[in-house]
């Protein structure tokens, strides 16, 4: 499948994002017309360096305000569009994207648009270019791609085609069903951008909150699959408006961008493959179209959902505080590594901790910006327990993801990891549901409690939400549930959970206010969630080892009694050991959290029957007390 992307995706001068998108690894570049405007570089230049790049310029855009105009309008509309074609001329361009009307749009006949988008056809045709017409979501008489078809059918004129972009036809929520009818080849251009579920205009939603596929709401799986289905052979290109791209590092975003494209491939593939399995029962809408593909759509290895954490690794400078609070929790001291005095293991039943002891360490010189220091105590990385570790570590490289160098001794259990966009680490390990291999290289510490590593919560950086999003979807096979704003003393901290299908894996994505990224007391924490069978032994065997509680206030207690019929004495010991109470109609959930270290803190719970939640009323009390401790308060 050849790979496009839009140069307005990308922050910085022309010159940088080519150079982005063609380090990348893309194929081609859309040129935004601004961007070229712009440049110091002559036209012949840009061509020049996309060309010594290898890069091919598959798109000019946009070309707007054409159809349904007077005749002197129109006279000049012309004019305007031979300019362009000389200008793409120049450059060796051959196709140009014309958007639906917006503002100079006087007449909704189509009769008069047929009989203009011909004759910009017959001028196209002198210079050699494809007119790609595109209904803008938001165009004054043509918004919808099927309106767009039927005027580009009428027209019957061999230089005038379609585009079809994905935003503008699914934020209307159009019917696809006539995807099915549009020949591949006047399918002249398409372009692929998701984007979340919200309630806005329109043009507002366009502008400022495109994602890349993957990063949204939308089934651009299926949506790729029809125009697949129509014979559609060009490139698959990217055209996101973002304002936070457009912020983030150049060549980050392209490689991001790449990546939810490469797994959009792989997803489309594997649904047009079962759509041509005579003995599949999907019934898929795309099915009828499925022998007619002509992109060259790509598999990657497939990775099942993992089965576990095998373990949460967390860097500190502060030995004694964080292995005296793991202590508190229950946890069992393993040993040191065999060959690493500075890496220590800690067990509870089926939660592990490695502890790296990051004093005198040197940081690993190809960390990518962004990733933990050897200052603090911070969450460093996660074990994944997977089917097959090398499928894993395979898929991940092949969606641009970074390796981490290892060092490792030749009777050590090989372990292959990436780095995520957050700069901690990510590991595979082939688990079994028993003590993975590695852990002999600490010795042997026998713990049968019923105890693990409940959910890791994640603060993300604002530029690298989206990225993480993606990376945890497309490498880990995890699901992005609905995300949830919750009220904090620093502002909004929009919450988004990444889980397994079972609820194997959980792990929530905090988004964390800009006021909190710049704190001086500490920024956003994370933490890690331990499940337990008992939370009062839990919480007991906490308060005799000294564990440091974060307090929670009595104006907590005294609603929850107004807001549950709880018994007298189970409200009593909730008080007694600073134990957080939630219900809903499948369970019960009971949490208390140890202070902050660095920036990591602990949390431990018991869910009953079948809670399958976080607490989330609670977590604005959680907030607001590490917020008065961070202050001193």
């Amino acid at each position: 499948m050849k790979t496009s992307i839009a140069t307005v995706c990308l922050s910085g001068t022309l010159e940088e994002k080519l150079q982005a998108a063609a380090t990348a690894g893309f194929d081609g570049v859309e040129i935004f017309e601004q961007d070229l405007i712009v440049s110091p570089n002559s036209p012949e230049a840009t061509a020049a360096l996309a060309a010594e790049l290898g890069l091919s310029l598959d798109l000019y855009q946009p070309f707007r305000d054409f159809e349904g105009v007077d005749d002197e309008q129109f006279a000049a509309n012309l004019t305007r569009a031979e300019a362009k074609f000389q200008l793409m001329s120049r450059m060796g361009m051959t196709t140009i994207l014309l958007c639906s009307n917006v503002a100079t749009a006087t007449i909704d006949n189509d009769e008069v648009v047929v009989d203009q988008l011909r004759r910009l056809g017959d001028l196209a045709e002198r210079y050699g270019i494809n007119v790609a017409y595109e209904a803008l979501a938001w165009g004054r008489f043509v918004s919808e791609y099927d309106r767009a078809w039927d005027l580009v059918k009428a027209a019957d004129h061999p230089r005038i085609g379609t585009c079809l972009d994905s935003f503008h036809i699914l934020s209307r929520g159009t019917n696809l069903s006539r995807i099915a009818e549009i020949p591949g080849e006047k399918i002249f251009f398409l372009q692929l951008a998701d984007a979340p579920a919200l309630s806005m205009d329109v043009l507002s939603w366009s502008r400022h909150h495109r994602v890349f596929p993957g990063e949204g709401s939308w089934d651009l799986t299926d949506f790729l699959a029809r125009v697949a289905g129509t014979g559609y052979a060009g490139p698959v290109s990217l055209e996101v408006f973002n304002d936070s791209f457009r912020q983030a590092d150049t060549q980050r975003t392209a490689v991001d961008g790449l990546r939810s494209l490469r797994w959009l491939e792989a997803a489309t593939a594997d649904q047009v493959s079962e759509d041509n399995d005579p003995g599949s029962t999907s019934g898929t809408p795309a099915a009828a179209g499925a022998g007619r593909v002509r992109l060259d759509l790509q598999r990657l290895p497939e990775v099942a959902e993992p089965r576990g954490v095998d373990y949460v690794e967390l860097g500190t400078d502060d030995l004694g505080a964080l292995t005296r609070q793991i202590h508190q929790l229950g946890f069992r001291f393993v040993g040191f590594h065999r060959t690493k005095p500075h890496v220590q293991l800690w067990r509870r039943g089926q939660a592990r901790i490695v502890v790296t002891e990051s004093a005198g360490v040197d940081p690993v010189e190809s960390e990518p910006s962004g990733a933990p220091t050897g200052s603090g105590t911070h969450l460093h990385g996660i074990g994944f327990a997977v089917a097959d570790a090398d499928a894993a570590i395979n898929r991940a490289i092949l969606l641009q993801a970074t390796e981490v160098p290892r060092d490792q001794a030749h009777d050590e259990e090989i372990l292959r990891g990436v780095f995520a966009p957050d700069g901690s680490e990510v590991f595979f390990g082939n688990g079994t549901g028993i003590d993975p291999t590695w852990t002999e290289e600490f010795g042997n510490v026998p713990d049968d409690r019923r105890s693990a590593i409940d959910h890791v919560n994640l603060a993300q950086p604002a530029h690298h939400y989206d990225e993480a999003v993606l990376f945890y979807t497309s490498l880990l096979a995890l699901h992005a549930q609905v995300s949830n704003d919750v009220p904090s003393p620093s502002g909004l901290v929009r919450s988004q959970v990444m889980a397994s299908s079972d609820g194997t894996i959980r792990m929530p994505l905090n988004l964390a206010p800009r006021s909190a990224e710049t704190s001086t007391t500490g920024g956003y924490p994370e933490h890690v969630a331990l499940a337990c069978d008992d939370i009062f032994t839990a919480a007991e065997t906490a308060v005799s080892r000294g564990l440091d509680f974060l307090p929670v206030p009595e104006n907590y207690y005294e609603d929850l009694e107004a807001r549950f019929d709880l018994a007298p004495d189970l409200l009593k010991r909730l008080r007694a050991n600073n134990i957080l109470y939630d219900r809903d109609g499948s369970g019960e959930f009971l949490h208390f959290y140890t202070s902050t270290i660095g920036s990591v803190f602990f949390e431990m719970v018991e869910r009953r029957n079948d809670y399958q939640g976080y607490g989330a009323p609670n977590a604005p009390v959680r907030l607001a007390a590490q917020h008065r401790r961070n202050a001193g308060r």
